[in-house]
């Protein structure tokens, strides 16, 4: 073989050998672009899945924003607590609750008969705060909207039995039916004398929004647990395994014994 064959081969092979650095190189640099892709797109989920998490159970203030009107009659501290009972009653039942939590229909369920025999004795006078905790932990408005109409109905002076429609005809808790203003009005065909062009008009609007976020703030501020939380004369007695409907009405009779 001459020389110059031999420098062309030789040529031809660090041509080549040049060319495949380049191609590694070429390789390398798009392997790293798209590793560097598929991070950045992981950490853009990831930071999306967190901002999902941390508002998960939080309710939508800003949908609750407006001006804080209590309902007629509203009683204790920010007005926050709706009134069903004599003043002179000598035993205090507070009862925080949520229109779609389904806890509290089974404590409705279960002392009802004795919470409205004590009341209209004049023996037990009841403090409703209402809570829109089920909108936060399972999002949607009818916890509000529920509790809004109830306010509702208290400046109408039917909040005692507009509360026991609503839980009576509690959707489950998955379904947000009482989002749906046109259903609080449809269940106040249930009371009578309720449903009325006023009482309309505070439930579309929203009047009582504002007083219903503000009591839910206090529910949290208060430390409490969960709903129903329910406290006699300060003590909390839903922790209390023992308690009965019959045992709560003996409470309330020795203590107007005294």
């Amino acid at each position: 073989m001459s020389e110059k064959n031999r420098e062309g081969k030789r040529t031809a092979r660090e041509k080549l050998a040049v060319e495949r650095e380049k191609q590694k190189s070429a390789d390398k640099r798009r392997r790293t672009l798209i590793v560097g892709g598929a991070v950045v797109a992981v950490l853009g989920l990831a930071a999306v899945i967190g901002v999902i998490a941390a508002n998960a159970g939080k309710n939508d203030d800003s949908e609750a924003s407006g001006p804080v009107v209590a309902p007629s009659g509203a009683q204790g501290k920010d007005s926050l607590a709706i009134p069903v009972g004599k003043d002179s009653a000598k035993s205090t039942l507070t009862v925080w609750e949520d229109f779609r939590c389904p806890a509290c229909k089974s404590f409705e369920t279960a002392y009802r008969p004795v919470i409205h025999e004590l009341t209209n004795a004049g023996q037990l006078r009841t403090e409703y705060h209402l809570v829109t905790l089920i909108d936060g932990n399972m999002r949607g408005t009818g916890s509000r909207n529920a509790a809004n109409a109830a306010a509702c109905a208290q400046d109408a002076g039917k909040f005692p039995a507009y509360h026991d429609v609503l839980f009576d005809n509690q959707p489950s808790e998955v379904d947000d039916a009482y989002a749906d203003n046109a259903k609080l009005i449809e269940l106040a065909g249930k009371v009578d004398g309720l449903d009325t062009p006023a009482f309309r008009t505070c439930v579309e609007k929203g009047t009582h929004n504002g007083w219903v976020a503000k009591s839910h703030q206090a529910f949290d501020k208060g430390g409490f647990s969960g709903t129903p939380t329910v406290l006699f004369d300060g003590k909390n007695i839903y922790q209390d395994r023992t308690m009965t409907p019959a045992k709560l009405k003996q409470m309330v009779q020795e203590a107007n014994k005294g």
